[in-house]
C-alpha cells in the first residue's frame, strides 16, 4: 500500500490582516478533514507567503506559526507581486512536499474543491487547475472584461485553461521541472501548461470575498493581462508586422493614383486628407513603437537574471541578526522528502498534455 502524499497548501498574502485570521482556521480544519479522510499524511502543512505587507499580516503569520505547528510562514524582502509570491511558496515547498495546492487568501476559492483535486492526483494526474464555473459574484463589466482576457490570450497563442486563475494542484514531479523555467517575468497561468504532464480539472462556484479589498483593481487587471501577452506570446509583433505589409501596400497604390491624378491635371489641395493621414499613420506607428518596446524592456531585464525573490525570513528559523549572538541561524528546518508515490510510467500515454 502506498503512502499517503504530503500536502503544502501555498497561500500568497499582501495587507491581508482583516481576511487572514478567519481564512487561516479554515485551511488548517481542510488539512484535518483530508488526513481524517486517508488522502494525505499528517506532515501536510500550511505555508503562508507574506508578499512584503505594510500591515500586520506578518505578524499574523508568526503568530499562527507559533500556536499551529501545521502553520508556516515566509516573509519576502519586499513587495514583489501576487505572481512571485505564488512562485516563491511553491518553490519553497517542492523539496519537503508531495503535492501543493495554491489558492488565495480571501475566501473566495472553494476549499471543498481541494478533495476532488487530491483525489484526480491519486487517480495519476500531476496537476488539477481549478475553474470556475459560474461568475455571478463578478460585475457584469468584471465578467465581460475577464472572460475576453482568456479569449484574448488564447487568441494570442497562449495556453491558458478557460476561468482558471491560481488556484491548483501541482505534483513535486512537476515543480522540479518547472524550477527550470527561469523568465523574470512571470505569468504562472500560462507558464504551467507549458511543462506538461497529465493534468485535470475541477469545477467550482466562486464566492464573494469575506473581508477587506481586492488588490486587483482594473489597473491591475490589464498589466496583468499585458504582461502575460508578451511574457507568452510574439504575435503582437506578428500583427505588427502584417499592419505594415498592409498599410504600404495601401501607400503604394495611393502614390500610383497621386502620380496618375497629378498627369492628368485632375489634382487638388486637399488639406483635411493629408492631415488625417499624417494622424492615423503618426498613431499606428507610436502604438507599434510601444509594443515592439515593451518586448525590447522585457528582453532586457531578462538579461540581468535578478531574482525574482528573496526569502528574509521563515517562520521556522531564526531571525538572521541573532546568528552572531545564539550561533546558528535557527531552528532546523521542515526536511526534504522524498515523493511517496512511484511515477506512473503510463502518465506520458495515457492522458492529455497541458490540457
Amino acid at each position: 500500500m502506498e503512502a499517503r502524499p504530503v500536502l503544502w497548501i501555498v497561500v500568497p498574502c499582501y495587507n491581508e490582516e482583516k481576511v487572514l485570521p478567519m481564512t487561516a482556521p479554515l485551511f488548517v480544519r481542510k488539512l484535518e478533514q483530508l488526513e481524517a479522510d486517508g488522502k494525505i499524511s499528517a506532515n501536510s502543512r500550511v505555508l503562508f507567503v507574506n508578499d512584503g505587507s505594510t500591515d500586520t499580516t506578518w505578524e499574523i503569520i508568526r503568530g499562527l506559526a507559533a500556536r499551529d505547528g501545521q502553520c508556516l510562514g515566509i516573509c519576502q524582502s519586499r513587495n514583489r507581486g501576487h505572481q512571485n509570491a505564488v512562485l516563491a511558496g511553491l518553490m519553497e515547498a517542492k523539496d519537503r512536499c508531495d503535492i501543493t495546492i495554491s489558492i488565495d487568501c480571501d475566501g473566495q476559492d472553494d476549499i471543498d474543491a481541494m478533495d476532488r483535486m487530491v483525489d484526480l492526483y491519486l487517480d495519476g494526474c500531476e496537476i488539477v487547475y481549478g475553474v470556475r464555473s459560474k461568475r455571478e459574484t463578478d460585475t457584469w463589466f468584471k465578467r465581460v472584461t475577464a472572460e475576453g482576457f482568456y479569449k484574448l490570450m488564447k487568441s494570442m497563442g497562449a495556453e491558458v485553461v478557460f476561468n482558471h486563475a491560481d488556484y491548483r494542484l501541482i505534483s513535486a514531479r512537476v515543480l522540479q521541472h518547472f524550477a527550470d523555467f527561469g523568465e523574470v517575468n512571470i505569468f504562472l497561468r500560462g507558464m504551467v501548461p507549458l511543462v506538461g504532464f497529465r493534468s485535470g480539472t475541477v469545477e467550482y462556484e466562486r464566492s464573494a470575498r469575506l473581508a477587506g479589498e481586492s488588490h486587483y483593481p482594473l489597473r491591475k487587471m490589464l498589466a496583468l493581462a499585458f504582461n502575460g501577452i508578451t511574457s507568452l506570446s510574439v504575435k503582437p509583433i506578428n500583427m505588427i508586422t502584417g499592419f505594415g505589409v498592409c498599410f504600404s501596400a495601401v501607400g503604394l497604390l495611393l502614390m500610383i493614383w497621386a502620380v496618375i491624378e497629378a498627369c492628368v491635371g485632375n489634382t487638388v489641395a486637399g488639406w483635411t486628407s493629408t492631415i488625417c493621414i499624417i494622424c492615423l499613420m503618426g498613431g499606428i506607428q507610436l502604438i507599434s513603437l510601444g509594443v515592439i518596446g515593451q518586448y525590447i524592456g522585457k528582453t532586457y531585464l531578462e538579461t540581468k537574471h535578478r531574482p525574482r525573490y528573496i526569502i528574509s525570513e521563515r517562520t521556522w528559523e531564526k531571525p538572521e541578526r541573532h546568528w552572531i549572538e545564539e550561533g546558528a541561524a535557527g531552528a532546523e528546518s521542515p526536511a526534504p522528502r522524498k515523493r511517496t508515490r512511484k511515477a506512473r510510467s503510463e502518465n506520458a500515454g495515457d492522458g492529455k498534455e497541458g490540457e
